[in-house]
């Protein structure tokens, strides 16, 4: 410890030796609790219809052996799930009942021929067709649209694997450098999927950069891939979930630290 910093620690204990001690009255206490009430409620007023799921919460299933699943989101077309392969897990060759989006969140995944890597895109149409799916590291992905945690359904997709292959293919989206717009300073978008009114894209928001409020005509789901970014008063991190259900609202967006994230929702 140098002389100016011991200087500095004598003159601030003498400092404290002298304060006293004044105990808040009831009154101001009472004024106090009554704002932070008003405060939470009108926060909750304003977030309205947002429903979240953290990275570190969620209750995880058995899938097959070496495979976990979460659920996020229960969708008219599909479920919104994480997926957890142990290394050298496999899933059943299957055919997809649902338009199925799939993105690795961390380790690395195998489809067919194919080597996915981490935030990698890959979405298979209704009726395509897939092989095992495997992972040799072992590896976490967000997929939306999928059968996992319907049993019927997924009862329904190995059945399905054991049919001809049909026409329809399935595709990979790198989260590479390439195809980025820059919609506003500082935020640049990537589109993955594009059908009728409703896209999926890839976000990048550079630190410090804002996007104003907006409002939702259809439900809007957001995976959070690296970063924070606050919603409003909600502030999302890494592997957070969120869906915006339709009629909702997001206040301001900001960043201090830069983001990555896909959203799925009106193609606007």
């Amino acid at each position: 410890m140098d002389n100016e910093t011991k200087e500095q620690d004598e003159v601030l204990a003498m400092l404290s030796s002298s304060l006293k001690k004044l105990p808040a009255s009831e009154a101001m206490l009472s004024l106090l609790e009554k704002r932070l009430d008003n405060r939470i409620s009108r926060s909750i007023a304003k977030h309205a219809g947002l429903q979240i799921v953290r990275g570190k919460s969620g209750v995880w299933h058995n899938l097959v052996s070496g495979i976990r699943y979460k659920t996020l989101w229960q969708g008219p077309f599909g479920n919104s799930v994480l997926v957890d392969f142990a290394p050298g897990s496999a899933l059943p060759v299957h055919r997809h009942n649902y338009l199925e989006e799939g993105v690795v969140l961390s380790g690395s995944l195998q489809v067919d021929d194919l080597e996915l890597s981490q935030y990698d895109y890959h979405v298979s149409p209704a009726g395509s067709h897939h092989g095992h799916i495997k992972s040799k590291q072992g590896g976490t992905a967000f997929l939306r649209g999928s059968s996992v945690g319907q049993p019927m359904a997924m009862v329904k997709e190995v059945l399905g694997g054991f049919l001809p292959k049909s026409d329809q293919l399935s595709h990979s989206i790198k989260a590479g450098a390439e195809d980025w717009t820059e919609i506003q300073k500082g935020v640049f978008k990537k589109d993955l999927w594009v059908e009728g009114g409703t896209v999926s894209r890839f976000f990048r928001l550079e630190p410090n950069t804002q996007i104003d409020n907006h409002a939702h005509s259809l439900a809007e789901e957001c995976m959070m891939l690296s970063g924070e970014i606050f919603f409003g008063d909600i502030l999302m991190q890494s592997g957070d979930y969120q869906l915006a259900a339709k009629g909702s609202a997001h206040l301001n967006i900001y960043t201090d630290t830069g983001a990555f994230l896909y959203v799925r929702g009106t193609n606007r």
